[in-house]
């Protein structure tokens, strides 16, 4: 594997790594404050095709040397990040991996917010898109992207079910 699939894998893993983290301590936050957990999530398939997108894409991977379109992909990758970061800033303790709905939430509408409705997801289809850009793998990107923005799709469902009450 070459020192660039390494140091791609490392930038996607290490910040999910941390992500992980503030999940699960946003979650013990959520739960102790009365939080509930819709049924019908597709977390369960989320947890692994997150994940599984990123391995999908280092394995495919054809990379001969640093290109235009790694240093797009890479900036794609890395603004999708910020956007990411700004969006669980802006939710603080109510942003998990988990949809749960403390008693009653109403749509937060500062921060990114203001302008999308779900910022979090934009910059995952961004991170994913970024990363299949600095590793050149088209098809493979291209593929596991639309898996994951199917997921999305209906994850935001679940959301807007969650939160109508």
């Amino acid at each position: 594997m070459s020192p660039a699939i390494v140091a791609a894998l490392a930038a996607a893993f290490l910040p999910m790594a941390a992500e992980a983290l503030r999940s699960r301590a946003n979650e013990r936050h959520l739960r102790a404050a009365g939080a509930v957990e819709p049924s019908g999530d597709v977390y369960a398939l989320m947890q692994w095709s997150y994940p599984g997108a990123f391995v999908v894409m280092a394995a495919a991977a054809v990379h001969a040397g640093v290109t235009r379109l790694d240093a797009l992909g890479l900036a794609l990758f890395l603004a999708a990040k910020a956007l990411k970061y700004w969006a669980i800033g802006t939710l603080g303790t109510r942003w998990s991996f988990r949809v749960l709905v403390p008693p009653g939430s109403t749509r937060v509408t500062t921060g990114p917010y203001r302008w999308v409705p779900h910022p979090n997801y934009v910059a995952v289809a961004g991170e994913l898109v970024g990363f299949a850009a600095m590793l050149n793998a088209g098809w493979p990107g291209a593929l596991v992207t639309i898996w994951f923005v199917i997921l999305m799709g209906l994850r935001v469902r679940v959301e807007a079910r969650a939160l109508a009450g």
